[in-house]
């Protein structure tokens, strides 16, 4: 585990309970907007629970009344001059840092809280699952501002909805409600906003309890859209099965099952 935690602006990382670390997007006022302070902030904040072998499933949600609003496009606005490569310079730096939490081996929960918007969104779909409260709105609404799609959102959402969904909600913008983002598969569950964090951060703490070595491989084999055909999820899985059965977890695992109590996994 590291020896300090980072001072961190516009963001707080809590360890609400063992193996689950909570990121808390906390510039309420902006809408939880993308500022350069947060995006510092959460390049350290994620460097630190990649190296944090203890944390086994990372949550992230908003302050407020939003998830995240999307990044700070004041700074565009106030750049009308700027060249193509300047921007894309500015641009791909910022994609990269808040992608970054794709490359977190354990699973990634996203709480949304609030509205999702633009690369608000982006953020919420590079999580491997997404639970949103009852009144949060979610949406890609670029063309509306006059811009193409960032952050990835062009791969992201069709990765999650299909082609279809995604070219219905990238080319118009529309906004959807959480019960329509749950039929279309954006989200996994929509949950009451009055228990919302403490019933995700019970989910969580299910998730952190179950074999972490397992769990790890589960989420490798996943990835991108998992495997690209039939015999090559044969293959992986021929390997990465008998890995989680040399483990002591499982031992643990199949001696808990009989003696019908919790198993308590130590990721060996």
């Amino acid at each position: 585990m590291p020896d300090a935690t980072p001072e961190l602006t516009h963001l707080r990382l809590e360890r609400p309970s063992e193996g689950v670390a909570l990121l808390t997007l906390d510039n309420p006022e902006m809408r939880n907007a993308m500022s350069d302070e947060m995006t510092s902030s959460w390049v350290a904040a994620v460097d630190e629970l990649a190296a944090d072998r203890s944390v086994r499933v990372v949550v992230v949600t908003g302050a407020g009344s939003a998830f995240c609003s999307g990044g700070n496009t004041s700074w565009i606005a106030s750049e009308p001059d700027a060249t193509v490569d300047a921007l894309r310079d500015r641009m791909m730096p910022f994609y990269r840092a808040w992608l970054s939490v794709r490359r977190l081996e354990v699973p990634t929960i996203a709480a949304v809280n609030g509205h999702a918007i633009g690369a608000g969104l982006c953020l919420a779909m590079a999580c491997d699952i997404r639970y949103a409260a009852a009144g949060a709105r979610l949406g890609v609404p670029f063309t509306r501002l006059g811009m193409h799609a960032g952050m990835a959102g062009t791969w992201l959402l069709p990765e999650i909805v299909g082609a279809a969904a995604a070219r219905d909600l990238l080319l118009t913008g529309r906004v959807v409600d959480a019960d329509e983002a749950l039929r279309l598969g954006l989200v996994s569950r929509v949950m009451e906003p009055g228990t919302f964090l403490d019933d995700v951060l019970a989910t969580a703490a299910e998730v952190a309890a179950t074999a972490p070595i397992a769990t790890r491989l589960t989420k490798l084999a996943l990835a991108d859209g998992g495997h690209a055909d039939f015999e090559s999820a044969l293959q992986w899985e021929a390997l990465a099965q008998p890995v989680t059965l040399a483990t002591e977890d499982l031992q643990e695992g199949i001696a808990a099952a009989r003696e019908k109590r919790a198993p308590v996994f130590r990721g060996r």
